[in-house]
């Protein structure tokens, strides 16, 4: 069967060989001050073929992380660090887009360098516990942001994808995903606030459209991503059953504003996904988790999608695009590794070529 995985795309300033793109996955790998390292560097270099790679989640402010050694992209120490990550991947023939993640409620006082208690929209807890230095621990209730902070979280997005367009990065992808601070705006359980920023879908919006529209003026619409997850409960979340209609209207928005890209985490609501395809005419990336490797084009060939983004298969085998290409058995993933384990379980995931040699030679 001809598929259109292997035809080429442009997206945003981007000419890509192929539709598949490496998903955003969350790695615990830079320092304690949010600066991404050497391995990181490394990581990242190795999975250079598959064309678009979109990092981790990376704070645009002390307020914004979420988890321990997570990057961020507001300080020069943060610069300096992407741009030797970036430097890499263009070496190699990659494109990286830089994920901006404020976490949100999803945040603990021990994980953040100011130790203050997490912001979201209103002052909600999510009744889930997050990872710390000393182990498990509950989420505390957040702070409401003012009004006064709304706007200088907008701003803060801005200034940290001009940062990294500074790094060398090829664009940004905002994260309106996965129980985060805009996915938090977007929920009624987790926005309850009766001023603009909450109550009806245009309100809840609110905050998502601003930060979209300030990044846009900042670096460019060929330079900016977006993503949804429509339906996702992580951190609590329950979009209620107005949370159709306002991907609905979001993505109508957003369509306004010629993204470089939508990318999509999709769960199970196949009538919204086709809603969205209609609407969003640009390139249109849908990522489903647990998809099997021999279904990885279905939705590009069935019109529904524009390129497939992969995750844990990229993970464990930094050169995915040969063996799904070639048919080449696939390196199973360590789950026991994937957060903050340095090397192991990181960049040392062994390539096709290298395990041909080891074979060749009795090893």
């Amino acid at each position: 069967m001809t598929t259109k995985l292997w035809s080429p795309i442009k997206v945003g300033r981007m000419q890509l060989s192929h539709r598949l793109a490496m998903a955003p996955m969350t790695r615990s790998r830079a320092l304690s001050d949010g600066s991404p390292t050497d391995i990181m560097a490394e990581y990242y270099e190795q999975r250079a073929s598959l064309g678009l790679l979109i990092s981790e989640g990376t704070q645009p402010s002390d307020d914004g992380q979420g988890y321990m050694n997570s990057p961020g992209i507001y300080t020069t120490a943060h610069v300096e660090g992407w741009r030797r990550v970036t430097d890499r991947v263009h070496a190699a023939g990659g494109n990286l887009f830089i994920q901006m993640m404020h976490a949100g409620r999803m945040s603990h006082p021990d994980n953040t360098p100011h130790h203050r208690q997490p912001v979201a929209p209103s002052a909600i807890a999510p009744g889930t516990q997050i990872y710390t230095a000393t182990g498990m621990q509950d989420i505390p209730v957040p702070r409401e942001l003012s009004l006064a902070e709304i706007k200088q979280t907008v701003e803060d997005h801005a200034r940290s994808a001009l940062a990294a367009i500074r790094a060398g990065a090829d664009g940004v992808e905002i994260h309106g995903a996965n129980g985060y601070l805009i996915q938090q705006f977007l929920s009624e359980n987790s926005n309850t606030r009766t001023d603009e920023y909450g109550g009806s879908i245009e309100n809840r919006a609110r905050f998502t459209l601003e930060v979209t529209k300030a990044i846009v003026e900042e670096i460019g619409a060929d330079r900016t991503g977006f993503r949804i997850s429509p339906g996702n409960t992580l951190g609590g979340i329950n979009e209620g059953s107005s949370g159709p209609d306002t991907y609905r209207y979001l993505v109508k928005e957003l369509a306004k504003l010629h993204l470089a890209y939508l990318h999509v985490a999709q769960k199970e609501d196949e009538v919204l996904l086709r809603d969205i395809r209609s609407t969003w005419r640009g390139p249109l990336l849908v990522n489903r988790a647990g998809r099997p490797l021999d279904q990885l084009a279905a939705d590009i060939d069935a019109g529904l999608a524009d390129m497939a983004p992969i995750g844990i298969w990229a993970l464990a085998n930094p050169d995915v695009v040969e063996r799904i290409q070639t048919g080449a058995p696939l390196n199973q993933p360590d789950r026991t590794t994937i957060y903050g384990a340095g090397r192991r379980g990181y960049t040392d995931y062994p390539a096709l070529d290298s395990q041909i040699e080891r074979s060749g030679s009795g090893v």
